[in-house]
């Protein structure tokens, strides 16, 4: 159903002729927190793109991080792009995200507001995409996460599971009307999101693009995605910090929706691969160890198609980077659920915290050392 539904949604050829009525105004947020290698190549793509109204709102939450030398560089490099910088947040909740945006909301002047992560990496015609998808039924438009090409195992990792397990949940809850909005390319019409509170109201969530969107969704807004993916950029790659940031997603959503953890293995293939065969074996007298091969085996194929349909042809590594990255990627789906079942509490940079069932959050103080 994923593939399928790749094939139809994925990569449309962008319409650039001008419209019949012009295009709205977008504010584009980018909350920043440190750098890296490729935040300034990454920051570049947004004063490059092909739309005629936009500004960027760069939003830092201390007047010393590096970020803020780097935002201003920007600006003096293109003083015809309409772009400021804000800085210190303002505190609406426990979420660091949302605290660090609220001055730049409440400044944005123009009716779509698209959040974008720090390691985003646009393509000029992305921000026409999402607009055009932006009916007038519709109220969030959202990007399904994907990730640039890189070197490394690390990378191939990364690309693997993003182009597989991430991309199979994702563009199936979207077929099948499931909220899947993840919030690092999102674009929103601030009417709507001022009908739920405005950005303050999701100040108590870390999912707070779940919650937004949920909440959006509550009084008849739709929500689409865009045909271009999320381009993930991020300048330190490692496996270590991959598996930290799945537990970490994990863990929200076993408090979001606690059924998480009965019916999230089941859509693992080793686990539901291990249960068939068993089931098989005992049902009809199949022979389990060739069962579960096969299995696996359909598994491995259908995987590398549907990476081949979000990558938009072939992945730039060969067949058996594939195979291992695969094998690591699937592998250890059922240990990241369990390190989230086993320690609750959710490390985000430097600070902590704990969720209560339905998701709203609470930051733990830090403990003492002697």
């Amino acid at each position: 159903m994923a593939f399928s539904y790749s094939k139809w949604k994925l990569h449309r050829t962008v319409d650039r002729s001008p419209p019949e009525q012009p295009y709205p105004g977008v504010s584009i947020l980018k909350p920043l927190t440190g750098v890296d290698p490729n935040l300034f190549s990454n920051l570049e793509t947004f004063f490059t793109l092909d739309y005629p109204t936009y500004e960027v709102l760069f939003c830092v939450e201390n007047e010393h991080d590096p970020a803020v030398m780097l935002a201003n560089s920007l600006l003096h490099k293109y003083p015809h792009i309409e772009a400021r910088l804000f800085v210190g947040g303002m505190c609406v909740g426990v979420n660091p995200k949302i605290n660090n945006m609220q001055p730049a909301y409440l400044a944005a002047k123009y009716p779509l507001i698209l959040i974008s992560d720090a390691g985003i990496r646009m393509r000029e015609d992305t921000l026409i995409d999402m607009v055009k998808h932006m009916r007038e039924d519709v109220a969030i438009v959202h990007q399904m996460p994907f990730v640039c090409d890189a070197e490394g195992f690390a990378a191939v990792y990364e690309k693997v599971f993003f182009g597989t397990a991430q991309a199979r949940m994702y563009l199936g809850a979207d077929f099948l009307g499931i909220n899947c909005h993840v919030g690092m390319s999102s674009m929103i019409r601030r009417c709507a999101l001022e009908e739920t509170g405005g950005l303050a109201a999701f100040g108590d969530y870390l999912a707070e693009d779940y919650f937004m969107a949920k909440a959006v969704v509550a009084r008849g807004w739709r929500m689409r995605v865009a045909s271009l993916p999320a381009l993930q950029n991020s300048g330190t790659r490692s496996v270590g910090a991959l598996q930290a940031r799945l537990t970490r997603w994990a863990r929200l959503r076993i408090a979001m929706v606690p059924t998480t953890t009965l019916l999230e293995p089941l859509s693992e293939c080793m686990p539901l691969g291990a249960g068939a065969a068993w089931a098989a074996g005992q049902l009809f007298g199949a022979e389990p160890l060739p069962f579960f091969l096969v299995h696996v085996l359909v598994w491995f194929l259908s995987d590398w198609l549907i990476l081949r349909s979000v990558q938009n042809g072939s992945p730039p590594f060969t067949k058996v980077q594939f195979l291992l990255g695969w094998v690591w990627s699937e592998c250890c789906a059922p240990f990241v659920l369990a390190a989230a079942l086993l320690n609750p509490e959710i490390s985000w940079r430097t600070r902590c915290y704990r969720l209560d069932w339905g998701g709203r959050a609470h930051e733990l103080k830090p403990k003492l050392k002697f």
